[in-house]
């Protein structure tokens, strides 16, 4: 079953909001088997709107709309659907109530204009709107579902988990659509396609593999299309087992999850913990910990050792080490790490000293030399890093790869 989505807004195209409504419903829609067909953004113009929805009938089955249903003159959605349909627009008494019960609620009074939120085209179902005054649309018309909503974030969300979903799940057969995501971290997608080539070859039509590449990780997501779920789901497993079996220490999870959050998992789930001392990440590397509820049971904390004289004071590095091999060195990051460990008592430790840029590099050691250190209480891994001359991804790709080598770390001592 395909879905197109359209977002009406000029606010969208101008870049002062950011549409998250659109991979928000993808995500939900995809749980119970309909796949979006294309996702497209229109301006507040009734011709760019009408020509969007004709675009869209020859392509999806379902068509959803969000946006421009406000009460102020630039909303012209519900006319503009009016028009497509070739209805008129009446009062809904269902939705009219609705409004009147709102500004009951905050003792404001009930505008004209206020009131105009409840006319609709003839030919549609009301979608009632708990949380505002603008009613969603559903509309039949010659074999298509369309679905008109609030731009509003959490009155879209609520009207589709509460109202939408059921009435598709009801109305439509729907086929079965099953993921199955593998999170790699440390090698390219052309290495792992390379790796697994075979595996990729063996696969039914009815099965896909995608590889998703982001700074230092690559998802890979096996998807099933089909009818019995009972058939399918223990297909895409095996074949995901297969995966992880052949990639060995790149694997991290079989979940669709951020990567330190991964990991805290696996080390909450071995009663383990983690500290940090960083240099060129500036504390990057806790914030991507402390993001996630729960980070304290992992995450002791650490330092944020930019000055020479903090990575001394604070994690014992000696001043010789300093100055015969520079602070990014591999002798000098040894130090940071086990310091990590002695100072902050924690199970594991990560050390990052480096060359963020855009400036700071030297013939022997250019912008984006990094050197990072993982240790635990039996083993140490230390790498050296040569990234490029941009800042934040140097500063990125140096958390990454930290987090990949704890990953290692932990693979290492697990098996």
């Amino acid at each position: 079953m395909l879905a197109e989505i359209i977002t009406i807004g000029d606010e969208i195209l101008i870049g002062q909001i950011v549409d998250t409504n659109s991979a928000w419903m993808a995500t939900q829609l995809n749980h119970i088997g309909v796949r979006v067909k294309q996702i497209s953004s229109v301006s507040d113009d009734s011709e760019h709107i009408l020509q969007a929805l004709a675009e869209a009938a020859g392509r999806a089955k379902i068509v959803f709309i969000t946006g421009g249903l406000g009460p102020t003159k630039d909303d012209i959605t519900k006319k503009t659907l009016a028009t497509y349909f070739n209805v008129g627009l009446v009062e809904n008494q269902e939705a009219l109530e609705n409004v009147e019960r709102i500004f009951a609620k905050y003792n404001r009074p009930l505008l004209e204009v206020n009131r105009l939120q409840a006319q609709v085209p003839a030919n549609c179902d009301i979608i009632l709107n708990k949380n505002g005054t603008a009613p969603g649309m559903w509309f039949n018309h010659n074999g298509i579902i369309y679905i008109s909503m609030p731009g509003v974030p959490f009155e879209m969300k609520y009207m589709m988990e509460e109202q939408v979903i059921p009435k598709i799940k009801a109305t439509l057969k729907l086929p079965v659509i099953i993921h199955k995501t593998i999170l790699t971290v440390g090698e390219g997608e052309s290495f792992l396609a390379e790796h697994i080539a075979d595996i990729e070859n063996d696969l039914p039509p009815y099965i896909k593999l995608a590889y998703l590449p982001k700074l230092g990780q690559v998802r890979l997501r096996l998807s099933g299309f089909g009818e019995d779920e009972a058939l399918l789901l223990p297909q895409v497993e095996q074949f995901a087992a297969r995966i992880i079996e052949r990639i060995g220490n790149v694997f991290v999870v079989a979940e669709d999850i951020e990567l330190e959050k991964a990991i805290m998992n696996k080390m909450e789930a071995a009663d383990l913990t983690v500290s940090v001392a960083e240099s060129c990440t500036g504390g990057y590397l806790s914030h991507l910990f402390t993001q996630h509820p729960g980070s304290s049971k992992v995450f002791l904390g650490g330092g944020v050792v930019y000055a020479n004289t903090l990575k001394e004071h604070i994690l014992g590095v000696k001043p010789q080490t300093i100055k015969s091999f520079g602070a990014v060195s591999e002798q000098c990051v040894k130090e940071m790490v086990q310091g990590a460990i002695k100072n902050f008592k924690s199970d594991f430790a990560i050390a990052i000293t480096g060359i963020a840029g855009p400036d700071g590099g030297t013939p022997d050691k250019p912008v984006g030399t990094v050197w990072i250190a993982v240790a635990g209480s039996e083993k140490m891994l230390i790498k050296k890093y040569t990234f490029g001359n941009k800042r934040q991804q140097n500063i990125e790709r140096s958390a990454v790869m930290a987090l990949s080598m704890l990953n290692t770390l932990l693979t290492d001592i697990a098996n």
